[in-house]
């Protein structure tokens, strides 16, 4: 699964992330501009690893120089795990900024892009020399939010869990505009090993009948999430295995959430109704869509399995053991919430 990341570069420093952009944001060199050119045309059918090719070539042939090209070799270069490619292009990004909001914004991001190249290589030596970008970056930023909940996640894939605790507070108390952090925030500083675990990332969503799902609010139940579409013949088929789910395990803290990578909306509707899928269902748009680019979805049909804590593993629709994992999972949450419960519930004393 990609790692998702926040690529405030793309806004904070001005560069443009449509595919119509202004001469003054093209590469300078003549050569570059064709090649940057190709790259955008890579991106528009999906060619991810071409594209990130041609933002190498162009950089290189505008001498190093391409700050579009820079901002998208970090972007795909970290999703693609192209870890040299992503710190050499965020290296030549804080070489060039000029303000301080510019430089706190930078170290934030090399600080990213070392943390995801700590989970994926699980290098403790990475996690520190993410911590200390993220130092970098408070320093220059106090107020910086975003660092200080990405410390926070640097610290606790250090096993420094009461300091992780301490930057998630700190994160807290700032107030912070993004909700689904906060709520995640608020969770790791009662479970600090949560944020080194394999989480689910935070999402919310408006399904068809108009209910609001916050993966967050979720915490507790587990989850299956299902990444399906109407044109898919497997889909089509596990469709059947996914309608038993429901009914099997119906009362139990289970959420079922299919997401549809349909392009034709009506159509996704008329499926959903003519079926009488009555779980939740939400409309993604295709393999470009929000949740989908979130998960990392290049294939369908894909599913996820959820626990309790949010730790994420992937199952398939279909699979025989997914019964006897989702059972083994749903005691689990049992237990949580009746231990949740005996301790909410008020203390009971005797009269003589």
């Amino acid at each position: 699964m990609r790692h998702a990341l926040l690529f405030f570069v793309l806004s904070c420093l001005a560069v443009p992330t449509g595919a119509q952009e202004k001469s003054q944001d093209l590469p300078t060199n003549e050569k570059a501009q064709k090649t940057y050119q190709e790259a955008l045309r890579h991106l528009q059918k999906h060619e991810d690893e071409n594209a990130l090719e041609s933002f190498k070539k162009a950089d290189k042939q505008d001498g190093g120089h391409c700050r579009p090209c820079q901002v998208r070799i970090v972007k795909y270069a970290t999703e693609l795990h192209d870890w040299k490619a992503a710190e050499n292009a965020v290296a030549e990004l804080l070489s060039e900024v000029t303000t301080l909001r510019e430089v706190a914004i930078m170290h934030y991001q090399s600080g990213m892009v070392l943390l995801e190249e700590g989970i994926d290589r699980h290098k403790e030596d990475i996690f520190s020399r993410s911590h200390e970008e993220f130092l970098k970056a408070l320093a220059t930023a106090p107020n910086f939010p975003d660092a200080m909940f990405a410390d926070g996640r640097a610290l606790a894939h250090l096993k420094q869990d009461e300091a992780a605790k301490a930057r998630f507070q700190e994160f807290v108390k700032s107030k912070p505009h993004d909700e689904l952090n906060l709520q995640r925030a608020q969770r790791y500083i009662e479970q600090p090993e949560l944020a080194r675990a394999r989480m689910a990332p935070s999402f919310a969503v408006n399904t068809i009948d108009g209910q609001r799902i916050s993966f967050d609010d979720l915490q507790g139940k587990v989850v299956l999430i299902d990444f399906w579409a109407t044109w898919c013949g497997p889909c089509r088929e596990a469709l059947p295995h996914v309608k038993e789910i429901v009914k099997k395990f119906s009362g139990q803290p289970l959420v079922v959430l299919s997401v549809s990578l349909d392009k034709d909306e009506q159509r996704w509707r008329d499926f959903v109704a003519k079926n009488e899928m009555t779980w939740p269902q939400y409309y993604d748009g295709g393999f470009d869509g929000p949740i989908s680019k979130l998960f990392g979805i290049d294939a369908i049909p894909h599913t996820f399995t959820i626990d309790a804590d949010g730790v994420l593993q992937e199952d398939h629709v279909g699979d025989a053991a997914l019964e006897g994992k989702l059972k083994k999972l749903l005691k689990r949450a049992n237990e949580l919430q009746a231990s949740k419960a005996a301790a909410q519930a008020p203390a009971t004393t005797s009269t003589q």
